[in-house]
C-alpha cells in the first residue's frame, strides 16, 4: 500500500473526544503540535497509533523529556513540527510540510512548495471557533499529498465550574478586559473575584492564559477562553 494517512492534531488540552479517537484509530501516526496537557492524554493517543509529539507553553514539568521541535524525513517528505510558528528555527525553511499549533487556528495553505498546517485546536472548544484536526493522506510512490480538514462536534460532557455559559462576544471581551487590567496591575485571582463579582472559575481560565502567554492581548485571551454548549 502506497498512500498513508497521518493523523494532525494540536493544542488537545486534557482532551479526547470518541470521535477524535476514532478518527486516530485510521491513521498510522499521528503528529500532535504540543499542548497536549498532561501524560495521561500522551499515553492515551500512543494507543490509537505511533505518536511524534513536540512540547506547547502549556506543557510543563511532565513533559521536560518533549522537544521543543522536529525534523524528520516520512515517506519522501521531510516534515517540520514546533509549537509556536514564531518560535521555528531554520529547518522549517527545508521542510516540505511544516506543523504547527497555538493560535486554535486552523490554516492550510503553500507557499513556494511548501505547506504549512495548523490543525486548529482538538480539544476545548473557544469562542467562535470550531474543534478540528487534520488527517494528511501521503502517496509514497507518486509523492502526492492531500490534506483533509476534519471538523469535531465538540459535544464532549464538560465541567461547567471551568466555562462560562451564556455569554456572548461583547461580554465576553468585556470580562476578558477587566481581568487582563487587573492582572497587570498586580492583583490577585481573590481579588478580582471579590470585587469584581466574576465567577472564581473563568478568572483563574483567563488568569492562566495571561501568564502561559507572555505579550498576549486582550483578543488573543477571548480567542483561548473555553465556552460551554458550543
Amino acid at each position: 500500500m502506497s498512500i498513508h494517512r497521518i493523523a494532525v492534531i494540536s493544542d488537545t488540552h486534557g482532551i479526547l473526544r470518541p470521535e477524535t479517537v476514532e478518527a486516530l484509530r485510521s491513521a498510522e501516526l499521528i503528529l500532535h503540535g504540543g499542548d497536549i496537557a498532561n501524560r495521561k492524554t500522551l499515553d492515551r493517543l500512543g494507543e490509537c497509533a505511533r505518536v511524534i509529539a513536540v512540547r506547547g507553553n502549556c506543557d510543563k514539568e511532565w513533559a521536560e523529556a518533549l522537544p521543543q521541535e522536529v525534523c524528520f524525513e516520512l515517506y519522501g517528505k521531510k516534515i517540520y513540527m514546533v509549537h509556536n510558528r514564531k518560535q521555528r528555527s531554520e529547518e522549517a525553511e527545508t521542510a516540505d510540510i511544516v506543523i504547527y499549533g497555538h493560535s486554535h487556528k486552523y490554516e492550510e495553505k503553500e507557499e513556494n512548495g511548501r505547506l504549512w498546517l495548523n490543525p486548529g485546536s482538538g480539544g476545548p472548544r473557544r469562542f467562535g471557533k470550531p474543534v478540528t484536526m487534520a488527517m494528511l493522506e501521503i502517496d509514497e510512490e507518486s509523492g502526492s499529498l492531500a490534506v483533509k480538514r476534519i471538523e469535531l462536534s465538540g459535544d464532549e460532557a464538560r465541567n461547567e465550574d471551568s466555562l462560562c455559559p451564556g455569554l456572548d462576544s461583547g461580554e465576553l471581551r468585556g470580562i476578558v478586559e477587566t481581568i487582563v487590567r487587573d492582572l497587570s496591575r498586580g492583583r490577585s485571582v481573590d481579588h478580582i473575584v471579590k470585587t469584581r463579582g466574576i465567577s472564581r472559575a473563568l478568572t483563574e481560565q483567563i488568569s492562566q492564559i495571561y501568564f502561559t502567554h507572555p505579550g498576549i492581548d486582550v483578543q488573543g485571551v477571548v480567542d483561548r477562553v473555553e465556552i460551554a454548549g458550543r
